[in-house]
């Protein structure tokens, strides 16, 4: 039971040794000697010095994010734009499919979120033949897909 209670809090023999004079001193020698600090174990030292290496670099686990989500979306008719609108708002990218719309309508799509994505600071770009992608301000989108394949094929 001593070994488990020892390998649990991860002792090593010293520090055992350690702790076994102190309880067998007498009282009268335990007051004469100066306070010392109490003995740490193995996995106590280790998480001090891990926490005073690290501690510049903690992050409140608050200010930390899930991990980002992109929602696709083929609208059907036009009030779908404040659902997508209300993801944006989420801090959510949205990738638009406007391919089963009337053309006028979607039109009018991108024009709301055209506008959303600015309040937000966003981006939105087109990444396919009426597909756009819609960004808040916390993704960044970097690159850019080229019209030429469209252009050639249509």
């Amino acid at each position: 039971m001593k070994k488990w209670f020892n390998s649990f809090f991860l002792m090593d023999e010293e520090e055992e040794q350690e702790m076994q004079t102190e309880s067998k001193a007498k009282p009268e020698q335990q007051e004469a000697r100066p306070k010392q600090q109490p003995v740490k174990s193995v996995r106590e030292r280790k998480i001090s010095s891990a926490s005073t290496a690290t501690s510049p670099q903690l992050v409140s686990i608050q200010n930390v994010q899930k991990s980002s989500k992109v929602i696709l979306i083929e609208p059907r008719v036009y009030a779908e734009a404040q659902d997508i609108s209300e993801h944006l708002k989420g801090k959510r990218a949205v990738i638009v499919n406007l391919q089963r719309i009337d053309k006028e309508q979607g039109i009018r799509i991108i024009d709301f979120l055209s506008g959303t994505v600015y309040a937000l600071g966003g981006d939105i770009q087109r990444i396919g033949t009426d597909i756009f992608l819609c960004a808040p301000d916390t993704i960044e989108v970097d690159g850019a897909i080229s019209d030429y394949y469209y252009d050639e094929h249509q």
